[in-house]
């Protein structure tokens, strides 16, 4: 019996027509590699990707296909799943529409639906512009709430890799105000925890944490402000106790140099800044986002619509690259299978 890696299908919703989201899909898979680690399907439409197809200089073919299982899944030809209502005719490269935010939102829906019914591994997304979700009345601001209320998912977690640096996040989208009003023993516990499942859910063995200090220098002993005091210090403990190997609070001036030289396997950044500029300077195109708690595996590249080169053939694919092979590799620990 000979034992072979299957290699997971991975489904790509092609984002926003109007921006750079087909262009760096085609562009991707124009990438021997990428077939070699896995079978990539797009989710979108099919002439705005014959047109991205154009405008990269790209030697592709597409094939129109209904469902994952039809897919060749052979370098030099892209699996389509075609998804209408789109007037192609009337999309203008690098500007707010609401057909276009409707679209985006038509393939992100399309795609959990072949997640949840287990046709696909794995979901890669591309770009959406927020604006543009808006104008449609899309009821959702980005991909994360449209994935809990389409998966009906309590708070998925959010962790970005970038090289062998893993940051996870205890607040989104708050002012820094809020984000500090979330700083809550309670909080950090049931984060750790969260984290420590996911990591280990990716395949990840003998697990090392750091929580990033809130203050100057992790508060200096309350010279600078308590919250390390009263509550990160407690919630770290707490972790502990429940079994969580976890550091800190280290301050945030050096606990991701740390963890980028292998010390930790990963950081719980306390607000969104903190962790993404510690990301994005590391290396801003490979940067990659990964969405943990639903019932499949989501990455993501991390950056937006680029209206203001859309259109150009000039926008980088290497951050699809990435997020194309990291959700191969991670989507590896449970496809293998016997033949």
């Amino acid at each position: 019996m000979t034992v072979k890696i299957v290699k997971p299908i991975i489904a790509i919703p092609m984002g926003d027509p109007a921006g750079v989201g087909p262009e760096i899909t085609v562009g991707a898979l124009s990438k021997k590699e990428i077939y070699e680690q896995s079978r990539p399907i797009v989710v979108g439409h099919k002439e705005v990707l014959q047109k991205a197809i154009e405008i990269m200089d790209v030697s592709l073919t597409l094939n129109e296909v209904a469902c994952p299982e039809e897919g060749t899944y052979e370098f030099g030809v892209i699996d389509v799943i075609h998804v209408p209502g789109l007037i192609v005719e009337d999309v203008q490269f690098g500007e707010v529409q609401a057909q276009c935010g409707q679209a985006a939102f038509d393939y992100i829906y399309k795609t959990v639906e072949l997640a949840n019914a287990g046709d696909v591994h794995v979901m890669a997304t591309t770009p959406i512009n927020k604006e543009s979700l808006k104008a449609a009345e899309v009821p959702f601001i980005g991909h994360t709430e449209m994935l809990e209320a389409l998966t009906n998912t309590d708070d998925p977690l959010t962790m970005f890799q970038v090289h062998n640096m893993r940051i996870f996040f205890l607040t989104r989208h708050l002012s820094v105000k809020d984000a500090i009003d979330q700083v809550t023993k309670e909080r950090v516990r049931d984060y750790l925890n969260r984290c420590d499942k996911a990591l280990q859910r990716l395949g990840v063995e003998n697990r090392k944490f750091a929580v990033a200090g809130l203050n100057p220098h992790a508060g200096e002993g309350g010279l600078f402000g308590r919250e390390e005091i009263d509550e990160l210090n407690p919630g770290i403990e707490l972790a502990q106790k429940d079994g969580i190997d976890v550091a800190g609070p280290v301050p945030a001036d050096s606990v991701f140099h740390h963890a980028l030289n292998g010390k930790f396997d990963a950081v719980l950044s306390l607000y969104h800044d903190q962790g993404h500029i510690a990301a994005k300077m590391t290396d801003f195109e490979r940067t990659i986002s990964i969405t943990n708690g639903l019932p499949f595996l989501r990455t993501s590249v991390d950056h937006g619509t680029a209206f203001d080169i859309a259109g150009k053939g000039i926008a980088s694919t290497v951050s699809m690259e990435e997020c194309i092979k990291l959700a191969a590799k991670y989507a590896s620990q449970f496809t293998r299978a016997t033949v």
